[in-house]
């Protein structure tokens, strides 16, 4: 196993200039700012803040202007910060506590866990490697497993220390599994859909997996020159966020990039692009990016709720498609729909040049 220069190494090696693979295309320099600042302003649109507390209300009044307000988030945004979403505050700075200590471990005793991508032994810590789109590095240390179902994860591939990370880490996917099925049926409606509908095509209670990102994004020297993690969209179909309140989310919305600001107790929701082709273009994938900073540590807790590889075709559902609206999507496996993202382009080139 060739070993890996942790992001994490580099910023504690007390470096002024960053080495050149993580310094971004020009292009893309001229929009990356102050992370701080950039959070601070209240001028222009702003991510919404959808408050799930009447999601499952006995009175349908109240219950179909919640599902309306997360309808609507979903179909202009495809991200929003979630209030009252169930999930104990207590659980989550556990979790997050919990994910802390971990990172603060030495490297040397984190590299007990290191993942080994060439084997395809995914899970485990690791290192953002050049196999993006730009082929430059990202500014960010992850760990990585699946965190649910409990029939489908592997233990022994959790942090031993701190004690509390496989309880806390449990418990917080079970309550988001829960959260995802109330999501899902409220989305559901939102298409004029049968309420499991949606949960139902991306693999129900057996098969949908919650996989787990923790993202570590090291102080950086130079700010101005790097990402913690490049413009993409989310393959899943649902994605949950919690942050340890340094902003750093940057989402792409009418031309310009939005800063989302830290809600306390809130959890980040983005709409991945498994649902964005289930309803054929009407809920948004929406393209967004990690920056840095050279005061704080930024770390997030990511869940991809994502479907099985090969099992499910993705598709426009039927009832989403008309003549005014036909399909926008080709007919992909999920494994597919990840090749063609990280290969796509790749393909077409090879595909024109068979044709020519």
């Amino acid at each position: 196993m060739v070993a890996v220069e942790r992001v994490e190494s580099l910023a504690k090696s007390g470096i002024i200039s960053i080495p050149k693979e993580y310094i971004r295309p020009k292009e893309e320099l001229e929009s990356i700012n102050d992370v701080f600042l950039e959070e601070k302003k209240e001028d222009g649109p702003q991510v919404p803040t959808i408050d799930l507390q009447n999601i499952e209300s006995d009175d349908e009044k109240i219950r179909e202007s919640c599902i309306e307000e997360l309808k609507k988030a979903s179909l202009d945004w495809g991200v929003m910060h979630l209030i009252n979403h169930g999930i104990p505050a207590d659980l989550m700075e556990r979790v997050k506590k919990a994910g802390e200590e971990f990172f603060s471990l030495s490297v040397e005793e984190k590299e007990k866990y290191a993942n080994d991508q060439a084997t395809g032994k995914i899970q485990g810590y690791g290192s953002k490697l050049a196999n993006n789109a730009s082929g430059q590095l990202e500014w960010e240390d992850y760990f990585f497993h699946l965190a649910y179902p409990e029939d489908k994860r592997d233990l022994s591939l959790w942090p031993k220390t701190p004690s509390d990370y496989i309880e806390a880490t449990s418990e917080y996917a079970k309550c988001l599994r829960l959260l995802a099925t109330k999501v899902f049926k409220a989305l559901s409606i939102g298409l004029g859909l049968e309420p499991d509908r949606l949960e139902k095509e991306v693999g129900g209670l057996e098969e949908l997996l919650l996989q787990m990102k923790i993202n570590y994004y090291p102080k950086y020297p130079q700010p101005e020159l790097a990402l913690g993690v490049e413009a993409h969209t989310d393959v899943s179909a649902l994605t949950f966020i919690l942050h340890n309140m340094v902003p750093g989310l940057q989402l792409f919305y009418e031309g310009k990039w939005v800063t989302a600001k830290c809600v306390p107790d809130s959890i980040v929701m983005h709409i991945g692009d498994t649902l964005e082709i289930l309803s054929n273009g009407k809920y948004k994938s929406i393209l967004h990016r990690g920056l840095v900073n050279k005061e704080k540590v930024r770390i997030s807790w990511a869940v991809f709720c994502e479907p099985p590889k090969d099992k499910i075709v993705l598709k426009p559902l039927p009832e989403m498609v008309s003549v005014e609206s036909p399909a926008k999507f080709p007919p992909r496996t999920f494994a597919q729909h990840i090749e063609h993202k990280l290969f796509g382009k790749e393909q077409e080139e090879l595909v024109s040049e068979k044709n020519d």
